[in-house]
């Protein structure tokens, strides 16, 4: 095992195109841009380029790659995921996947008694969302679900509830809650990825190149057919 593990993290679940270099739990460098038109296809390869030059390493420098699973678009995933496989067989590194939402609930300081729901925007009133308590445990799985007044009601004891992403700003026109604050500014982003990647590096927790997939949860926007 490396005593210092050099993780390449991408993360391209939603418009930000997002890349950093870590070693360990540190960051050496990031390069993102978050546009509105998705500029993942331009400028994935370029941002994994620049930050391996300025960060003074190699490929071969490299010990794994991580990838943002998902949920999030499904075009972003996409490109996301096939680089990641690709640096993967050509370099000949194992691939770490990274749950999108939890990245996104290590952007929040949280105190004891304090939860954070990390939501996506999906479609109409529609979120992708995770539940973590003060130490980043899940608390409730990912899932799609669709806003309303009842949305979030098991978490009115905790003091603070955090509700963040690209998915806040529908929830904040329903929701009223006394205890919810709500920050759409946060999206995912491969700054937070290092200590999860690095974590499951120590951990040997590896996915098998050939056949991992993202994490879509497109199961949830298919129609039944109405009988005739």
């Amino acid at each position: 095992m490396a005593a210092m593990a050099i993780i390449l993290n991408l993360e391209t679940a939603t418009t930000n195109c997002s890349v950093s270099v870590s070693k360990d739990n540190e960051i050496l460098c990031l390069k993102e841009n978050n546009a509105a038109d998705y500029s993942h296809s331009e400028q994935l390869h370029l941002f994994i380029k620049e930050a391996l030059q300025e960060a003074s390493l190699s490929f071969s420098d490299l010990d794994a790659v991580a990838i943002s699973k998902g949920p999030g678009s499904y075009t972003g995933l996409r490109i996301g995921v096939s680089a990641a496989k690709g640096l993967c067989f050509s370099l000949d590194l194992p691939l770490i996947s990274v749950p999108t939402l939890e990245s996104m609930a290590h952007q929040v300081n949280l105190k004891e008694g304090e939860v954070v729901i990390p939501v996506l925007d999906a479609r109409r009133m529609e979120v992708y969302s995770c539940v973590f308590d003060h130490h980043y445990k899940e608390m409730r799985e990912t899932r799609a679900e669709i806003i309303d007044e009842g949305s979030f009601g098991d978490y009115s004891s905790f003091t603070k509830v955090y509700v963040v992403g690209s998915g806040a700003e529908k929830c904040k026109s329903i929701l009223q809650a006394p205890n919810l604050n709500f920050d759409i500014s946060i999206v995912p982003s491969a700054k937070q990825m290092a200590i999860l990647a690095n974590q499951k590096f120590l951990k040997r927790e590896f996915e098998d190149v050939a056949y991992f997939e993202p994490y879509y949860l497109k199961d949830f926007v298919l129609q039944t057919k109405k009988n005739s």
